[in-house]
């Protein structure tokens, strides 16, 4: 697993994937923190609340390219028959993403010390937004790498994402217009944007903890079990 990691997380910066999404994050994040900051506004959740729905349409960029690429350049027969367990090749992938991902989010806390030298930050409230903004990305990450593991195009494996992150970043809109008490507490159970909300307000519940990790599990899973279909087939 470390080696595929290791792998995985080169690969971001020997091609241009890395540093576009990075450069994106940090452009964006610079600007909206400008903006709050020039307005005299020292609490950072505002920021924390636009890089949240920014990054769930960034995602796609980190995992168009995770399972597909290896379908796309015939690598992945070398990768199933590799001295490695499918849960290893997939773990790799998906920890580098996300290893990327903590890379690129942790200038928002190198922003927050920028405000603590003139102002008094909550720093308890910037680690709960942190941590939902991690945890929400990461989930966001499972999801899209399973989706590139159903396709060797990468650009199918974006959208798809892309089309992933819109649903759950927008299902809060037709929370009010579903009739049915079931289906409503499944819809806010779901939305990731409600379960962010609460790390928002600083509020770090254990079931939203669940929620998240639980996604992660289930998309990982899921990649684990196309992989293997793919080896037996």
């Amino acid at each position: 697993m470390g080696a595929i990691m290791r792998r995985e997380i080169n690969s971001y910066f020997t091609s241009a994937v890395g540093y576009i999404f990075m450069a994106v994050f940090f452009l964006l994040s610079g600007l909206y923190f400008s903006n709050y900051f020039s307005a005299g506004v020292a609490d950072m959740s505002y920021l924390f609340s636009a890089m949240f729905t920014i990054t769930m349409f960034m995602i796609p960029v980190l995992t168009m390219r995770l399972m597909s690429e290896d379908k796309k350049n015939k690598t992945d027969q070398a990768l199933l028959t590799a001295p490695v367990s499918l849960g290893g090749v997939v773990f790799g992938k998906f920890f580098a993403a996300c290893l990327m991902f903590l890379i690129t989010i942790s200038i928002t806390l190198v922003e927050g010390i920028a405000v603590a030298v003139v102002a008094e930050l909550n720093w308890s409230l910037i680690f709960s937004n942190f941590s939902g903004l991690y945890l929400a990305g990461c989930a966001m990450i499972s999801i899209g790498m399973f989706i590139s593991s159903l396709t060797e195009n990468q650009v199918i494996a974006a959208v798809g994402a892309f089309a992933a992150a819109l649903a759950m970043s927008f299902l809060d809109s037709i929370i009010p217009n579903i009739n049915n008490a079931f289906l409503k507490k499944v819809a806010v159970g779901a939305s990731f944007t409600s379960r962010y909300k609460e790390f928002y307000r600083g509020i770090l519940d254990v079931s939203n903890l669940i929620f998240f990790i639980s996604i992660m599990a289930i998309f990982v899973f899921l990649t684990i079990r196309t992989l293997e279909k793919k080896r037996w087939s």
